[in-house]
């Protein structure tokens, strides 16, 4: 059977611009995966890697201009937010060029013999070691950030891990663009192109998770696709890990006193967040608690009007976009639901933002009204008006894991008077980032962050975004008695390389 090409479609009128490459074959993916295996030991070298990094983010923002057009193309989000991107990108690179360069990621521990403990500690020598080739299967919203140069690739690379990407079918042209400045970045440290490969096809993504030398995965899209593949990683003869983020509903809670102290702020403040980049943001709040009364009526009337006047937009594609008109009018048609802004079709490639109201009572209980606890991309959300606190502490109870929770909470409740410290206690077991105040979308690239939670927010407890996500890549292993000559240099007493460690219980630095 012929391989199917792979088109570029553009999203703002659904029609193919122009053909880039063919969905790769079974034997296509065997071989760059094997390419991608025999070039494990130009990655040895953390001093090569992290200049490659380095390299690697110059040359993106040598060929922003060119990079950013292509991306436009394909995915509609414009050139302000891709520009952005793509230096988020670019930075993302150089702070694991760092870590890199630190060492710290290594967990250096040596502990010397002690005979006089019990029972006796022999010679230890604990670091962390490359697992392998790993698989990176590119996300549709963030076609720099979450795909082919993104994250999980950065983070693979610093990691000592050679890559392969399953490209996204919304951005294949950009995908071999930026292929192609990955490998040619990677050729200027004489590390093999064959380090970052790259495939295309629905099946090709099967068959990259089912081959043997791949170590590890990682994951950015939909809870059935990533479940999918999950899934099969788990099956196979040798199970890997498989680092999915999959789908996220990010509740927020604002308390009666937060509403009525700020009502339209928060209000306004819901609608920005909610209608950044069309609704396309992981991290886009999909369930509001809000109170019923005379200040949840002001924060609606308020989300009312900002949302009314937000442009229609265009989704990233039009399966998403089909999806979108049909999640938002089932669940508008169940009972007691209403709509104060209707979401859906705003042209015939664009979508209108919306939301809908529904009695928190409603949440409460498993039912029809589950769907509205699900996750629906795009630009809509859910406005849940509770009665009191036990109503709403039982729809939290309710709810799955998220990558963020959110509470809004007025000026005394954050002074420690009411109950925000324990809605805080409530939020913190359903995500792994909880916000007071604030709002989820946007997402630093910062040492502290942690971009993961729960099942179906993640497939495991790691991030995907800041340094610790390289911790993902990498196992540990312990030599015992190992003598000195034959030990690697980061295991040595002299510590030639220089690294922070735990020498016989003592960090060093």
């Amino acid at each position: 059977m012929a391989a199917a090409p792979v088109w570029s479609v553009d999203p703002r009128t659904g029609k193919q611009r122009e053909q880039v490459a063919v969905e790769a074959t079974a034997e296509e993916v065997d071989a760059t995966v094997r390419a991608a295996h025999d070039a494990r030991a130009s990655l040895a070298d953390r001093a090569v890697r992290s200049a490659f990094l380095r390299t690697a983010a110059d040359e993106l923002e040598a060929a922003g201009d060119q990079l950013v057009e292509a991306a436009d193309a394909e995915t509609a989000l414009g050139p302000a937010r891709l520009t952005g991107e793509l230096a988020r990108t670019c930075y993302q690179l150089r702070a694991f060029a760092d870590i890199v360069d630190e060492g710290a990621f290594l967990d250096v521990v040596i502990n010397h013999p002690d005979d006089t403990a019990t029972p006796p500690i022999p010679d230890l020598r604990r670091y962390k070691v490359p697992l392998g080739v790993v698989a990176v299967y590119s996300a549709s919203n963030f076609p720099f950030a979450f795909s082919v140069a993104g994250g999980d690739t950065a983070s693979a690379l610093a990691a000592g891990c050679p890559v392969v990407v399953k490209a996204h079918p919304d951005h294949p042209a950009l995908s071999e663009l930026v292929a192609a400045v990955l490998r040619r970045a990677a050729e200027r440290h004489a590390i093999p192109r064959d380090v970052v490969g790259l495939v295309h096809g629905f099946q090709a993504g099967i068959e990259l998770i089912k081959h043997p030398l791949i170590a590890a995965a990682g994951f950015t899209g939909s809870i059935r696709g990533g479940r999918a593949l999950f899934d099969a990683a788990a099956a196979r003869p040798v199970p890997i890990p498989f680092h999915g983020e999959l789908g996220s509903l990010n509740p927020v809670v604002v308390t009666e006193a937060a509403a009525a102290e700020r009502a339209e702020q928060i209000g306004t403040g819901l609608a920005g967040s909610m209608t950044l980049g069309v609704g396309q943001f992981c991290v886009k709040p999909g369930l509001v608690l809000a109170p019923t009364g005379a200040a949840g009526d002001r924060l609606v009337k308020s989300l009312t009007e900002a949302v009314s006047d937000t442009d229609a937009g265009v989704l990233l594609d039009h399966r998403m976009r089909d999806n979108f008109i049909a999640g938002v009018a089932e669940r508008a048609a169940l009972p007691d639901v209403e709509s104060p802004v209707t979401a859906g079709p705003g042209g015939e490639h664009t979508v209108s933002a919306g939301f809908l109201t529904v009695p928190a009572e409603k949440l409460t209980t498993e039912g029809e009204y589950d769907l509205l606890l699900e996750e629906c991309f795009g630009p809509i959300t859910v406005v849940a008006r509770y009665e009191d606190e036990d109503q709403a502490k039982r729809v939290l109870g309710r709810l799955p894991g998220n990558l963020t929770a959110t509470v809004h909470l007025s000026s005394e409740e954050a002074a420690g008077q009411g109950r925000g410290a324990e809605i805080l206690q409530e939020l913190t077991p359903l995500a792994g980032r909880v916000l007071v105040n604030g709002w989820p979308t946007g997402v630093a690239v910062a040492p502290a962050q942690h971009h993961g939670g729960p099942y179906p927010a993640t497939t495991s407890t790691s991030t995907s975004v800041g340094g610790t996500a390289i911790e993902r890549w990498l196992r540990p292993v312990v030599y015992q008695n190992a003598p000195e000559a034959l030990l690697p240099p980061e295991l040595r007493d002299d510590n030639p390389l220089g690294l922070p460690r735990r020498f016989n219980g003592r960090l060093e630095r």
